[in-house]
């Protein structure tokens, strides 16, 4: 009788004492034939001194359709789907698409990714899965934030106690039937997995960097949720997700939601901002620099990557490289933080002095600037946990109505609700700007707004464009 069982980081898979002295191919062939799908083969190797195989647990579902394929004779010595040990019951009835995600989810075999925008209830359709398979279940969140967010959540929504929900991470290592861990923990426990039937990944675009895909790779259930606002990548990593989760199985944009009043009605102005002679000067001297580098040395830019290989790489130890990098940077600089955008702001904030606003910045040195010129609130990277937790909470009830970040508060984070957001600065990418426009359509009275101010004649008024398109 063939054995799989789970051992350290690894699938382990012992033949029959007879075929264990055979060679690697005449082994493989005896147990699958010809039903494993190279990749899995070429993902198996040999310990000489015990005598069985080892391969990532990811693979266990295609090792058992092989080896029934071939029929060969095997058991799985550990428990394959760890049934909750109560019965958890959802505490309210699931809106028509999550009802939708969830049922699409089932049909592809329980393994998949859901794409909602934010604010659609993604950590709901969670719940539901938890529901509906009553299995031991770890979510992987992104941030130390939403492992007490996602706490509270599923203890919620899955009628339950806070403590019978574990947390995983920053400190805490508690482990409970259903468990949420950070990507972190997650990539450096990867033992822990083999006590999870289900796998839930939260803002799961994360899941394809190298170190985390190894969470996956590491756990045997084939039963997976994915869920994200924007799972595409620059890099085109997010295509990886169809091996490490499973295929896309439902999305839903946030117009197709507003429609039928699930998020909030919404309106995108993009505010023309026109440079002054003496910056769109300024500006084209830098671009005519960094072009002529380009140019000069026959190098081709298409994305992030190609910049970083292409250009900063290169910059390290090549002065004319620099010289580009730093035209490309000043340049940039000009177009995303022209001063005329300050007088643009001040007319909005006026304009919305009733309304709770967000104002986002590419820049953090530009957050400092807007809470300096008008008085508000900020938060960026260096704004310690507390005093984050202080601000946004203030924003919340009220007490603060407008407030200035950078990037750390594009996902990870419950920014209370608001009905104006201010694009001050941002870039071409897709994920960022759902990500900022989804802070503002939770459902609500009236219209709400997202405002992007672009410097026309510039890069920044292109990358809108492509974004768009």
């Amino acid at each position: 009788m063939i054995t799989l069982d789970l051992r350290g980081r690894d699938l382990i898979i012992t033949p029959e004492p007879e075929d264990a002295q055979l060679s690697m191919p005449e082994m493989l062939a005896i147990l699958f034939g010809e039903h494993l799908p190279a990749t899995v083969r070429a993902d198996i190797g040999r310990d000489t001194r015990r005598g069985f195989l080892r391969t990532l647990p990811i693979h266990l579902s295609k090792i058992k359709h092989a080896l029934r394929q071939q029929g060969a004779a095997f058991t799985v010595a550990f428990e394959e789907q760890p049934a909750l040990p109560y019965v958890p019951i959802l505490s309210m009835e699931p809106r028509p698409y999550q009802d939708e995600a969830l049922t699409q989810w089932l049909a592809a075999g329980s393994a998949g990714v859901v794409v909602l925008p934010t604010g659609a209830g993604k950590t709901f359709v969670a719940a539901m899965a938890v529901a509906e398979t009553g299995l031991w279940t770890l979510a992987v969140v992104p941030t130390l934030d939403l492992l007490q967010q996602w706490r509270v959540a599923l203890a919620s929504a899955l009628s339950l106690q806070i403590e019978d929900i574990g947390i995983f991470g920053g400190g805490e290592k508690e482990f409970q039937p259903i468990t949420v861990i950070t990507y972190d923990s997650a990539a450096l426990y990867p033992r822990e997995l083999s006590r999870f039937g289900l796998l839930i990944f939260d803002e799961c675009h994360h899941l394809p960097a190298p170190t985390y895909r190894q969470i996956a790779e590491s756990a045997f259930t084939p039963l997976r949720l994915g869920l994200s606002a924007t799972p595409e990548r620059s890099d085109m990593a997010h295509t990886d997700l169809d091996e490490l989760i499973g295929p896309e199985v439902y999305r839903r944009s946030p117009a197709e939601l507003t429609e039928g009043n699930y998020l909030a009605e919404y309106s995108e102005q993009r505010v023309a901002i026109a440079l002054s002679s003496e910056d769109t000067s300024r500006y084209e001297q830098q671009r005519a620099i960094y072009r002529s580098f380009l140019r000069r040395r026959r190098i081709s830019i298409h994305s992030p990557e190609d910049f970083q290989q292409k250009l900063i790489y290169m910059s390290a130890r090549d002065p004319e490289a620099r010289a580009a990098m730093l035209a490309w940077r000043e340049a940039r600089n000009i177009a995303m933080n022209a001063p005329a955008k300050y007088a643009e702001i001040e007319q909005l904030l006026h304009r919305h002095a009733d309304d709770k606003v967000l104002l986002f910045s590419e820049y953090n040195a530009v957050v400092d600037e807007l809470s300096r010129r008008f008085c508000i609130p900020s938060i960026t990277y260096k704004t310690p946990t507390e005093e984050r937790r202080t601000i946004l909470e203030r924003f919340r009830t009220g007490q603060y109505t407008k407030l200035a970040s950078g990037r750390v508060l594009n996902e990870g984070v419950d920014v209370p609700d608001c009905r104006i957001a201010i694009i001050v600065s941002g870039n071409s990418t897709k994920r960022e700007y759902i990500q900022r426009l989804g802070r503002i359509l939770r459902p609500k009275t009236g219209q709400a707004t997202l405002y992007e101010l672009v410097s026309t004649g510039t890069t920044e008024e292109d990358m809108a464009k492509r974004r768009e398109m």
